[in-house]
């Protein structure tokens, strides 16, 4: 498909439910999900940059970024003890 039919199609179901007054919660708690598992992901980047010194590396994926995101810091160091006690 053209990609301009499927972003006008995009387009139109988006003012359709702002015209219809779709509740917007849904799309806000998916945003705060996403940007949560970006700073996950970000953590991880860190952590795998410091900790190269030490022999530390996480893989940065969809759940490992999740876990650190939504966690946070202690997601993160639940992660390091799992690499390096269990795997």
């Amino acid at each position: 498909m053209d990609p301009l039919i499927i972003i006008a199609a995009l387009s139109v179901l988006l003012l359709l439910f702002l015209v219809a007054g779709a509740s917007l919660k849904p799309f806000k708690i998916l945003g705060q999900g996403i940007i949560k598992i970006l700073i996950g992901a970000l953590f991880l980047f860190f952590l795998n940059a410091f900790g190269n010194q030490f022999g530390i590396h996480i893989p940065i994926n969809l759940i490992t970024a999740s876990v650190s995101g939504l966690l946070g810091i202690p997601g993160l160091c639940a992660l390091v003890v799992i690499e390096t006690w269990i795997i």
